[in-house]
């Protein structure tokens, strides 16, 4: 028998205010906020994004079928619910009536598919229709408003994928404003988009037509708001003098060193929330360079003091990481692998030593053949954020000083990383990839290139590997689930020494008290759209 989802029936209206503990009382409507944020979204398309802090802008204007409770369970949202054959290879969504979207082309079973048929289009959206897009066989639509989803085999990322898939209306597919995103490429959002200013700013409105976020939020119907500003303030201390000042409501991206300026401060609020998904963790390549040997990363491993250097660079603000996913991933987090690997210089130029790098030259680095100990750390310059490029600098400096390793730090323009990534010229590329689909950024950074793996910087290629992904991708029972990516977490970190975790990514949110109603997404612990957010005049200062 099918396993049937009649998702409404658990969130009665007259309890939707009391969950999650995101109540409010008495919330204002009308009003405008600014917040000022790290980065500029390099598309405003939600496929082709691959930016996580873009996200608190296209939370706003875009929606999924589901959204994600604080245990990972679905909750409706345009989908009031769904059915999984008992042999995991149908799915049926049966959506919400009445959802149009901003170009005011109703969402029914026809539009909805035009999405999932877009995303199997390599030539659109290549990370998905290689990923997890892949799994599907067949799409179309039973009814005005049920959507058949077919797999060509029982895949357990597949639902974690297909609830939280940005939902676009079908006229966008044919729009030239398709690729970098625009008033064309339209959602279902609770804000519209009203205007963009390249490098400066991206003003929204309400959408007055919203009547379907999830069935968790805080109030139903159209946000609160009458509209937001986000200003693309990359300097941390410009950001910080703007809430300060009272030029913008609400930032993200608080160094450490400035998180005492707002926590348990008077006249503001501040919140954090640890990301699910990869860590921030430093991938090394293992067919190109230095890094093609075993030995030069274990001994990368062995040189670096990362808990010193976290310490130092966010004054106790970035919580450490050590495996393949985030351990508020409780359903797959092994913690075994904690403490299991150690900052230990004496091992790491053993290590070196073995391999051949005894010389040095006038520099202090470790020379083999003539040639430098030189390891190409890659990372495209619109990624830099949370003072990364702080904390890049201090493991540069570790590795020369403890191991005579240079960590040649390059930032480049996107069309540059986009050619040394599909190449493969590179040392090293460090990335975090947040949130996660139910493995599905593990099968990212994991699986071989050519099969879904599409950040696998690491360049990995391992039958092992690949076979037990494969046998995770199968199952949905999570304890076997959890086992088999504990053996690809102990072979890619702890046995290859493939990639380095350093910290689990979070966001921080600072906001001036008379902004009301901000929080993260239950779960995946990312911003939360503005949809519920109001102002408190009498609270500003």
């Amino acid at each position: 028998m099918p396993r049937r989802r009649d998702l409404l029936k658990l969130f009665p209206a007259a309890a939707l205010l009391a969950v999650g503990g995101r109540a409010f009382a008495a919330p204002a409507k009308g009003g405008t906020i600014t917040f000022g944020i790290e980065s500029e979204p390099t598309t405003l398309n939600p496929h082709l994004n691959g930016q996580a802090k873009a996200r608190v802008i296209l939370r706003n204007l875009y929606d999924t079928l589901l959204a994600r409770d604080a245990q990972g369970g679905f909750v409706p949202w345009l989908a009031e619910g769904y059915e999984v054959s008992s042999d995991g290879l149908v799915y049926d969504f049966t959506l919400r009536p009445g959802i149009r979207f901003h170009d005011g082309v109703p969402l029914d079973a026809a539009a909805l598919a035009a999405t999932f048929e877009a995303v199997r289009d390599v030539a659109y959206a290549p990370s998905l229709a290689e990923g997890p897009a892949a799994a599907i066989a067949a799409v179309e639509a039973t009814g005005p408003l049920v959507l058949r989803i077919t797999l060509s085999r029982p895949y357990a990322p597949f639902l974690g994928f297909a609830a939280g898939l940005e939902i676009l209306s079908p006229a966008a597919y044919a729009s030239d404003q398709l690729k970098a995103g625009g008033p064309a490429v339209a959602g279902t959002g609770p804000f519209i988009l009203d205007a963009y200013a390249k490098g400066q700013e991206i003003r929204l409105r309400r959408n007055p037509d919203y009547q379907w976020a999830p069935a968790d939020a805080a109030h139903q119907g159209p946000a609160l708001l009458e509209g937001a500003t986000f200003r693309f303030l990359g300097e941390s201390a410009v950001r910080i003098g703007a809430l300060s000042s009272g030029q913008v409501d609400v930032i993200e991206g608080i160094s450490g060193n400035d998180v005492s300026l707002f926590r348990d401060v008077p006249g503001f609020s501040y919140a954090r929330a640890l990301n699910t998904g990869t860590p921030y963790t430093l991938f090394l390549n293992a067919q190109h360079g230095p890094t093609a040997d075993l030995a030069v990363r274990k001994a990368l491993f062995a040189a670096l003091d990362i808990d010193g250097v976290l310490a130092s660079v966010y004054r106790g603000e970035r919580q450490r990481a050590w495996g393949i996913s985030g351990p508020t991933e409780a359903d797959f987090y092994d913690a075994s692998i904690e403490r299991s690997f150690a900052f230990d210089p004496a091992e790491a130029n053993r290590l070196l030593d073995g391999a051949g790098w005894t010389a040095r030259d006038a520099d202090g680095f470790r020379t083999k053949d003539g040639k430098r100990l030189s390891i190409e750390v890659v990372q495209s310059q619109a990624t830099v954020r949370d003072q990364r490029d702080v904390l890049l600098l201090a493991l540069q400096a570790q590795a020369r000083q403890n191991a005579g390793i240079l960590l040649d730090l390059q930032y480049v323009d996107l069309g540059t990383y986009s050619a040394r990534r599909k190449g493969g010229d590179y040392g090293s590329i460090p990335n975090s990839r947040t949130p996660a689909n139910d493995g599905l950024d593990i099968e990212y950074h994991y699986l071989p290139i050519d099969r879904g793996g599409s950040i696998n910087y690491a360049r990995i290629n391992d039958p092992e590997v690949v076979e037990w992904l494969a046998a995770a991708a199968a199952t949905q029972d999570t304890a076997t689930r959890k086992a088999l990516y504990a053996q690809v977490q102990d072979l890619a970190i702890r046995q290859k020494a493939y990639a380095l975790p350093l910290y689990v990514p979070e966001d921080q949110i600072a906001a001036g008290a008379h902004v009301q109603g901000l929080g993260f997404r239950p779960y995946l612990a990312q911003p939360d759209s503005l949809h519920s957010v109001w102002l408190d005049e009498g609270a500003r200062i």
